[in-house]
């Protein structure tokens, strides 16, 4: 929202200049995004959170900057003529629940017409366009004061009554934007006698509107509920500055001012007479206990000593009213702020008014030990390997929808039960989804070479109960990344993505690894496989399978993994181990085999191992060829073995035999040897 420093300043005397208030005020919670000049006036561009609805007017931040530089605030007390005897126009509150209160008055013979020019303007600089004289002032008095208010066509309301209640099934409702909506028994709203003439909180009617034919004015204050505000908003798909504040908690007792302050402003600028007291009607108080707050918690939580004088000073200038109760602060906590409500919050105001920067740097007391917890050193190694491999780190959204929810894992997800879209109604059950959206925004934006992983919760119904699971989930596109000018770009492959997982798995110790082809129905069948280690799956990773690509609009090759951290986690960490370099020297054999295709490199590898030749130190592929030659459904493989002995040198018969043995095993598995 936006903040005029000049208005500001016709409620508190601040020294400082514009840019220096933005500075102060930003450190103290009330935060100013942007200060910017436009039309000759500067302009603070704020960024409140959201329980901080006090501040969302101009009132409200004078008030902070009253606080921060301890100056006085001036009061808002709107100068009205006497309106004479009682207006008798009767307001009745049916539903105490949604309405605590409602305040009226009525201006009569009144002349609509264009607003003064110094309104129009600061209108126009808070980016609203100005209507008439007496919307304008219900607009100005939001922006100033911060409480929604409204003023009707006194003479187009039947009975002569003001009623708020729930709508009635069946009753519809034109609002000023000109739509006709469909009001059910949740929605509460303003009735005249007859029919609604306003979405309380939200809208008013179109057909009680001020015109230009306007004579007579009833002005709207009100306290509404706000989570009956937020029920209407949502149902009727609408946002407005009103429903804006109400439903994230109004002033309730700045009702009668809110309502005196508009009446001023339309008797300035539209003339007419005052007609009768002020009508206020009350359902229900709202008022709260105070709150106690003890000077030892000052010192404990906040590490400063602050005597009784300087915490009346700060919280005086906040609006709160401090006294000694048995030997303890009790706070009064004023109307407008509604998100205070335990003593740690009062010590929340003191420390960020008293001055953050004014806190000495000094390290907590702290009588305990840091306690790691239980696989954090597996989720640093995991972190600092997948950085080590040149993937980036990203985090997604924890909520999915449901066709990713069902489409890339079988545990039953978890639905929320108010989400915030279809899009998040599930609590996410995979990290693949994620990954794959974040993929495709890179891409979309010309950057196609992608590496990215991460590592967190996924979550499963299983029954009554649900379960979280901890999984890595890293995946590439493109070409590899790599530093080095000079080298050529190299594509990623499924190759690629295997080594980065085997790099992975080597941090932990195991006895027995294994790939195979079974794997999931969201990855290529012919370019995918699972990584089973010591008899349990760990990894299933491959190519996104082209049909899932297609549909998520994924133009080039994209390769995921899937890793149950659970499981690997299971496997303590491989501690380094240093080893003497053999001063014997290796003796290296090759084997020329034909296979047939069904056999692979996995079984291959593991016949020769079962052979516990101590003496092997490596066994691996050097070459593979596949053509006219060997036949169809066969290839050819060039197998490289080294020998060697910490002990001794190696003798010519002991290879020999060691070469027969792999000869032998390899021939088991219909395996030919080529001369």
């Amino acid at each position: 929202m936006r903040i005029l420093p000049t208005w500001l300043r016709e409620f508190v005397n601040v020294k400082a200049d514009d840019r220096q208030l933005a500075e102060d005020l930003t450190s103290a919670g009330i935060a100013v995004e942007t200060v910017a000049e436009e039309n000759g006036a500067t302009i603070f561009e704020m960024d409140l959170t959201t329980n901080r609805v006090d501040a969302m007017n101009h009132y409200g931040v004078a008030r902070e900057a009253s606080a921060i530089y301890g100056v006085d605030l001036k009061k808002v007390e709107p100068n009205l003529p006497y309106g004479g005897a009682d207006a008798n126009f009767p307001i009745v509150i049916e539903d105490a629940e949604g309405c605590a209160r409602y305040t009226g008055r009525i201006i009569r013979n009144v002349k609509i017409g264009p607003s003064p020019a110094h309104v129009v303007k600061r209108l126009e600089l808070l980016g609203s366009r100005a209507i008439n004289n007496a919307a304008d002032a219900t607009n100005y008095a939001i922006n100033e004061l911060g409480h929604p208010t409204h003023a009707f066509d006194l003479d187009l309301l039947e009975g002569g009554t003001i009623v708020v209640r729930r709508a009635r099934e069946g009753e519809t409702l034109k609002t000023l934007d000109g739509v006709v909506r469909k009001l059910s028994s949740d929605d509460l709203v303003i009735a005249d006698a007859n029919k609604p003439i306003a979405l309380a909180g939200v809208m008013g009617g179109f057909d009680s509107m001020i015109t230009e034919s306007t004579k007579n004015v009833l002005i709207e204050s009100a306290w509404f509920e706000p989570a009956t505000i937020r029920r209407t908003a949502k149902h009727h798909l609408m946002h407005t500055d009103a429903s804006h504040r109400f439903e994230r908690g109004a002033d309730w007792g700045i009702t009668p001012l809110a309502c005196d302050r508009v009446a001023e402003l339309i008797l300035e600028s539209a003339g007419g007479e005052l007609t009768g007291e002020r009508i206020d009607t009350l359902a229900r108080s709202l008022e709260r206990p105070p709150i106690a707050l003890h000077q030892s918690e000052v010192k404990r939580i906040l590490g400063i000593d602050l005597s009784e004088q300087e915490i009346e000073s700060i919280l005086g200038k906040l609006g709160f009213s401090v006294a000694r109760t048995n030997g303890v602060l009790s706070v009064t906590i004023p109307t407008w702020r509604l998100d205070v409500e335990r003593e740690i919050d009062l010590l929340e105001e003191l420390a960020r008014i008293y001055g953050y920067n004014k806190f000495p740097n000094t390290l907590p007391s702290f009588s305990g030990a840091v306690i790691a917890l239980p696989h954090e050193q597996k989720n640093a190694k995991v972190r600092e390997t997948m950085l080590a491999l040149g993937y980036d780190e990203a985090i997604s959204l924890t909520f999915i929808s449901g066709p990713d929810a069902r489409g890339f894992s079988t545990a039953e997800p978890l639905a929320l039960a108010n989400p915030l879209s279809e899009e998040a109604g599930y609590m996410r059950n995979s990290l693949v989804p994620g990954l794959l959206d974040m993929v495709a925004y890179n891409l979309n934006r010309g950057n196609n070479d992608v590496h990215l992983f991460e590592a967190g919760e996924v979550f499963a119904k299983n029954g009554e109960r649900h379960e979280e699971h901890r999984t890595l989930a890293f995946t590439a596109t493109g070409n590899l990344i790599s530093a080095n000018v000079h080298r050529q770009a190299e594509p990623y492959t499924f190759f690629h993505m295997k080594g980065d997982i085997e790099d992975l798995l080597a941090a932990f110790q195991y006895q027995n690894l294994y790939f195979d082809p079974m794997t999931t129905h969201y990855l290529h069948p012919g370019r995918s496989a699972r990584a089973v280690l010591d008899g349990e799956t760990v990894v299933r990773f491959g190519q996104l399978h082209p049909e899932i690509a297609t549909s998520r609009k994924l133009r080039q090759d994209v390769y995921i993994a899937e890793v149950f951290l659970d499981r690997l986690y299971q496997h303590s960490l491989r501690e380094p181990k240093y080893e003497r370099i053999s001063k014997f020297p290796a003796v290296e054999r090759d084997f020329s085999f034909g296979f047939d295709d069904t056999v692979t490199f996995e079984r291959i590898h593991s016949a020769v191992k079962a052979l516990d030749i101590s003496e092997m130190q490596l066994f691996m592929p050097r070459e593979i060829y596949r053509g006219e030659n060997v036949g169809a459904g066969k290839y050819s493989v060039l197998l490289h073995a080294e020998f060697q002995s910490k002990e001794r040198t190696l003798r010519d018969d002991e290879v020999a035999q060691w070469s027969a043995q792999i000869v032998e095993a390899l021939e088991k598995l219909g395996g030919v040897l080529r001369a």
